[in-house]
């Protein structure tokens, strides 16, 4: 990285840094929320990426990584009195009945069982491919929410968790989400992450060279998997409340959308997915209610908002096959390089881009 990039760098760390601190002090509570859920939905978007957008896995057992890591942080942070209230049916195990630890703590412990969960998982399930793969990650993942729903005197059952200490805010959720960028790139960007990328491309090429697939799929998945239990505390202190149903194969299913649409194998793209499928999530709301425009009033239809959003992202399907970004990067030479945005405007017009610049 030459000295302009690193600058420029610099300086976007610095404004992102202006903007959290404008925003936890002056935007609203609900804009504040949506804005930790754009964050969070990140960590979880890089955290799957890893998996199946670098390493070529076909996962679909998310959702049971992110259970896990909420239940563990919520449990591990609740106060001792609130957890007499909630578990009158079945009093909750020692000791977690008595024990209190700090946020920090709490968060790193649910990311590090929710990577032994990955463990237990993918040791028999990644020695399967392709579609047999995700059918055995899905079905781990209900089995894991199935687990929670009958183990009252862990989980509080089908009831949930409810009075979970709201200590989530801005600069949690986006430092997390930084950290967690940081470490998966430098992850991808090693001999490592050049191996997963030798795995995804072709598995007999890559165990000819050498590479040990069990190892780096291993790995790759436990990775994965720890981020994923991350993000579920981040998400359980965030709402406050958390029960099984949260945790179902859909929500697997909204993680995998957010990758495929910003580019699988693609960091960049991940986060700007994250941010425009949550966001837009919120402003098509409107369409489920009724919408008076003076002169005529449409009736909203519950559900229509997931209509007209699934045609949206049909569209942008269509004309991105790969996703948003593909399999790019963000790159301060590109964007300062005339050539790539004139690039579309050039190939219309049919005049020939400048030798030596990016966009050709």
């Amino acid at each position: 990285m030459n000295t302009r990039n690193k600058i420029l760098t610099a300086i976007s760390i610095l404004a992102l840094s202006l903007f959290v601190f404008y925003a936890d002090r002056h935007f609203d509570i609900y804009v504040v929320r949506i804005l930790n859920v754009c964050a969070i939905y990140t960590i979880l978007g890089l955290s799957m990426n890893l998996v199946n957008g670098f390493t070529g896995l076909f996962s679909l057992g998310h959702a049971g990584f992110m259970a896990v890591g909420a239940y563990t942080t919520a449990l591990l942070t609740m106060p001792v009195d609130v957890k007499q209230q909630i578990f009158y049916m079945e009093p909750l195990i020692k000791p977690l009945n008595a024990m209190v630890l700090p946020f920090p703590a709490a968060l790193f412990l649910g990311g590090v069982l929710a990577a032994l969960t990955g463990y237990l998982i993918g040791a028999p399930a990644l020695r399967l491919k392709g579609d047999y793969l995700a059918i055995a990650t899905l079905g781990f993942g209900e089995i894991i929410r199935v687990i929670f729903t009958n183990t009252q005197n862990i989980t509080n059952g089908a009831l949930g968790l409810k009075g979970i200490p709201a200590i989530t805010n801005l600069w949690w959720s986006f430092g997390t989400a930084a950290f967690t960028l940081l470490v998966l790139a430098s992850i991808v960007n090693s001999s490592f992450g050049k191996a997963m990328k030798a795995i995804r491309e072709d598995e007999i090429a890559a165990e000819s060279m050498g590479i040990d697939l069990f190892k780096h799929k291993i790995l790759s998945f436990i990775t994965g998997a720890f981020f994923a239990g991350i993000g579920g505390g981040l998400l359980a202190n965030l709402l406050g409340t958390i029960d099984p149903k949260m945790f179902n194969f859909i929500f697997t299913f909204n993680i995998l959308l957010i990758i495929v649409l910003g580019g699988m194998g693609s960091f960049t793209g991940t986060i700007i997915s994250a941010f425009i499928i949550t966001i837009a999530n919120e402003v098509l709301r409107f369409l489920d209610e009724s919408i008076n425009l003076g002169f005529i009033v449409f009736q909203g239809k519950v559900g229509l908002r997931a209509v007209v959003f699934s045609a949206l992202l049909m569209v942008v399907v269509l004309f991105y096959r790969n996703g948003l970004m593909g399999t790019n990067e963000f790159s301060w030479d590109r964007v300062l390089d005339k050539n790539f945005w004139l690039k579309p405007w050039l190939k219309l017009r049919r005049i020939p881009l400048r030798k030596g610049g990016n966009g050709k």
